[in-house]
């Protein structure tokens, strides 16, 4: 059971960067990672369809007997992770959360939260919003239309013009100091990101996702302690023309 892998899935690339983080912490185990670029993204779906896509993507990672899944997406852990754990009551899930504690935690003062639709007016975001948000802090909760997809495609080009178009509008940038990237896909575009807030520190949930995975597999008894380097298996479904 230790040497089975853990499962990270998201609605395509963004979920690479969630697994990055763990993989710095836990290099020994191996994962498998399914991207779901056809469905991409999940910050668009209602409800009822996002619960089954979901629903197949664990399916899915299970058949390959990992001990762990990591729900690599803000959108689908505000939303679904109840419902998986419901659905799925013998395998540990892990979910990505926007990092507003970490966020509110810090000194900073004028916070902009960015996501995607799904995960912005999702009412678990503004409970962790109204949980960790201090008298003197102010925090912007800002879904970034289309960015997901824009990054799915790696184009660079189309990427710093929906930046461009989402952020126009944004009073006073400069005065922002803490940006929480609240979709996975973001951290692939936190250079060109930077460029508009240039006094703001970049956050993402991604290193409290793996030491929250390490506890878990610590408790269960199944961390993996072999000396070797674990592997990655990728599968990704195809995104339509």
């Amino acid at each position: 059971m230790p040497d089975a892998p853990i499962g990270v899935f998201d609605s395509g690339i963004g979920g690479t960067t969630v697994l990055q983080a763990v993989r710095e912490l836990l290099p020994n185990e191996n994962f498998v990672f399914f991207g779901d670029s056809k469905n991409c993204p999940f910050g668009t779906k209602e409800l009822p369809e996002l619960k089954e896509i979901v629903k197949d993507a664990a399916e899915f990672l299970i058949e390959k007997h990992v001990k762990l899944i990591i729900v690599a997406c803000n959108t689908a852990t505000t939303q679904t992770i109840d419902y998986l754990r419901e659905t799925f009551p013998d395998i540990p899930f892990v979910g990505t959360e926007p990092a507003i504690k970490l966020a509110c935690d810090s000194d900073a003062s004028n916070i902009l939260l960015l996501s995607t639709e799904g995960t912005a007016h999702s009412p678990r975001t503004q409970e962790l919003i109204e949980q960790n948000i201090k008298p003197d802090q102010r925090i912007d909760n800002f879904p970034c239309l289309g960015l997901a997809e824009a990054i799915e495609t790696r184009d660079i080009n189309k990427i710093r013009a929906n930046l461009a178009d989402n952020f126009k509008n944004i009073p006073e940038p400069e005065k922002i100091d803490a940006v929480v990237l609240g979709c996975t896909h973001y951290p692939l575009a936190s250079a060109e990101i930077q460029k508009f807030f240039p006094n703001a520190k970049l956050m993402d949930g991604g290193e409290g996702v793996a030491k929250q995975v390490k506890t878990i597999l610590e408790e269960k008894g199944i961390l993996n302690t072999n000396d070797k380097r674990g592997e990655v298996e990728y599968f990704f479904s195809k995104a339509e023309e």
